[in-house]
C-alpha cells in the first residue's frame, strides 16, 4: 500500500509539474506575443508618421511648382504692363490713350487680385533688396539715399520679391 501511495503522490506530483510547465509555456508564449504586438503597434505609427510627413512634403512641393508656374505667368504680364507704360507715356490720342487705359487698368486688377503689387519707390529710401539702382546722383536735398526716379517698376507677390524696381537714387553729398 505504501508502495501504491508513493506510485500515485509521484503520479499526481508529475501530473502538477506538467500543468506548471504548461502554465510557464503559455505565459511566455503571452509575453512573446505581447511584445509582438508592442513591436507591430511602434512600426505601426512610424509608418503612420512617414506617411503624415509624406503627405506634407508632397503638399509643400505642389504649392512651390503651383508658385513657381506662376511666378513665371506673371513675369511674363509684367512686361506687358512694362509696354503699356511707355505707350502711355507717348500716347497722344485722346480716345487711343483712353482705351489703353481701360486695357491697364483691367490688367493691373487681375494682377492685384493675384496676390501681385508694386514695389513703392520714388520718394523711398534705396532699399537695395527690392531696388536695383541704375543711376545714381549727388544732391543736398536728402539725407539718405532716395529714389527719385522709377525707370521700371517693381512687384511683390504674395510679400515676396517678385521683381526688383530699377531706379535712379539720389546720394547725399560728401563733404
Amino acid at each position: 500500500m505504501v508502495k501504491q501511495v508513493t506510485e500515485e503522490t509521484t503520479r499526481h506530483k508529475t501530473a502538477g509539474d506538467n500543468d506548471q510547465d504548461e502554465l510557464d509555456a503559455l505565459r511566455d508564449q503571452l509575453a512573446e506575443a505581447q511584445a509582438q504586438a508592442e513591436e507591430n503597434w511602434n512600426a505601426f505609427l512610424r509608418a503612420r508618421a512617414d506617411l503624415e510627413n509624406y503627405r506634407k512634403r508632397v503638399e509643400r512641393d505642389f504649392e512651390r511648382r503651383v508658385r513657381r508656374g506662376k511666378e513665371d505667368l506673371l513675369l511674363a504680364l509684367l512686361g506687358v504692363m512694362d509696354d503699356f507704360d511707355r505707350a502711355l507715356a507717348t500716347a497722344d490720342e485722346a480716345g487711343f490713350r483712353q482705351g489703353v487705359e481701360m486695357i491697364y487698368r483691367q490688367l493691373e486688377k487681375t494682377l492685384i487680385q493675384e496676390g501681385v503689387e508694386s514695389v513703392p519707390a520714388v520718394g523711398e529710401p534705396f532699399d537695395p533688396a527690392v531696388h536695383e539702382a541704375v543711376a545714381a546722383w549727388e544732391c543736398d536735398e536728402y539725407d539718405e539715399e532716395t529714389v527719385t526716379d522709377e525707370i521700371r517698376r517693381g512687384y511683390l507677390y504674395g510679400g515676396d520679391l517678385l521683381r526688383c524696381a530699377r531706379v535712379r537714387v539720389a546720394r547725399p553729398s560728401g563733404e
